[in-house]
């Protein structure tokens, strides 16, 4: 069965020469175990020594006990230098620490971990690490990732292109996209029934092997249904007491596991852009979701979506958070309290851009109420409504709208945070 080429595998390959230790985390089954594998594979064609372990295993865990014992079993298997693949490791207790140490040796190996989002595993990494560790964030695979794999990558290098052209095409691409979402095992297989079973497995495994491990919960049924009603939310304000209400249990404990659920790259919330409390909401979030196949079976709907609109929304956040960390932009919302309200904000020191989301292609083109009064009250000079396949441009005083297919929101973005 092919792979889906990943994006980031070209990054990680040139950090390969740095002697920091290269760190790839990312939610469960994203992929990390892949891209190392086939690291791994490319070195060893080169006549690079290589050790792969993982602490999934008792065997390769067994290891761990101190760090002259693995340096010993490094050198037993590839000798005085190499690479070495070190696989789960939010597994060890005081990874950070224990990677410092031996780094810190100066030994001749070059270190390759990943691990899943667990919090202690995050946080002992950026603090014991420091100066000593790259960090590679993947996501699961992207719409452009998938597109290029399901089209065997005959547009890789023109796919506006193909956008542009075959609308009904990438239509089809994006609803099946937006049903499925973007973990690999689930994009990989062809049956229906059979991503279901995948997209389940991977959330109880999420469920029973990261969250109640972490939290030591006594009843995760909580935490589930917690998750359920943010997957009805997506898209939507945020409100704390009707979460706690719903789900029967206190604010503060709905306060944590959004915590957990955002350090385990399950979602996201962003807050509210204001700078007239009196008239504009301050403090409620808006829940995303990292994978929106994810979302779906959590809202029961994976592989059936009712209402595409808020999906939709969905899938342009993550496209504007993955934008936001090369062009260092923050993203929100705008609400005022008689209820006109922009999706997204993007907000990079004093320059600030409204962006709508409509799931529909539209004839004619009328610049809603809410992005009227934003624009009348924050004078930004560019403004955008992301559709799914119309293009036009029109200004108000000094702000240029662009209604534009989602498949340019990267350019927008570029041209407008790109300097």
């Amino acid at each position: 069965m092919a792979l889906v080429k990943r994006k980031m595998l070209d990054e990680i390959r040139q950090h390969l020469e740095k002697p920091e230790i290269t760190v790839i985390t990312g939610p469960r089954q994203c992929g990390k175990t892949t891209l190392m594998k086939i690291l791994e594979t490319e070195l060893t064609a080169r006549d690079n020594k290589t050790l792969f372990m993982n602490l999934d295993v008792e065997e390769d865990m067994a290891h761990f006990s101190s760090q002259n014992d693995l340096l010993r079993k490094i050198e037993l298997e590839i000798g005085s230098d190499g690479y070495v693949f070190i696989d789960e490791i939010q597994r060890k207790e005081n990874a950070g620490r224990f990677l410092k140490g031996i780094y810190d040796m100066d030994r001749p190996y070059k270190f390759i971990v990943s691990g899943s989002g667990s919090i202690e595993l995050k946080e002992d990494l950026q603090e014991s690490l420091a100066g000593r560790k790259r960090i590679f964030e993947v996501s699961t695979i992207s719409f452009e990732e998938f597109v290029n794999y399901r089209t065997d990558y005959r547009y890789e290098d023109k796919l506006e292109n193909f956008f542009e052209l075959e609308k009904a095409k990438t239509l089809s691409f994006l609803e099946e996209y937006l049903n499925f979402g973007g973990y690999p095992r689930v994009i990989l297989e062809q049956e229906a029934k059979e991503k279901r079973e995948i997209i389940r497995e991977i959330y109880q495994s999420y469920i029973e092997r990261d969250i109640t491990y972490l939290l030591r919960l006594a009843r995760p049924e909580e935490f589930s249904l917690l998750v359920r009603f943010l997957s009805l939310l997506a898209g939507k304000i945020v409100n704390l007491s009707n979460l706690s209400s719903e789900v029967g249990i206190s604010i503060k404990t709905v306060k944590q596991y959004l915590w957990y659920l955002e350090k385990t790259y399950i979602t996201d919330m962003i807050l509210p852009f204001s700078t007239n409390p009196s008239k504009e909401l301050t403090k409620a979030p808006i829940c995303y979701f990292k994978d929106i196949g994810l979302r779906n079976y959590a809202a029961g709907e994976f592989g059936n979506i009712n209402d595409y609109g808020f999906v939709f929304q969905n899938f342009i956040y993550l496209q504007l958070s993955e934008l936001a960390k090369r062009y260092d932009f923050s993203i929100h919302f705008w609400r005022t309290k008689d209820k006109a309200e922009i999706d997204f904000i993007l907000q990079k020191g004093r320059n600030i851009v409204p962006v709508e989301v409509k799931y529909k292609s539209i004839d004619t083109f009328e610049i809603t109420r809410a992005m009227r009064n934003f624009i009348e009250r924050y004078n930004p000079k560019a403004a955008a409504v992301v559709n799914i396949s119309s293009h036009h441009e029109e200004s108000i005083a000094n702000t240029k709208v662009s209604l534009l297919p989602f498949y340019k929101l990267k350019k927008f973005v570029e041209e407008n945070f790109g300097s």
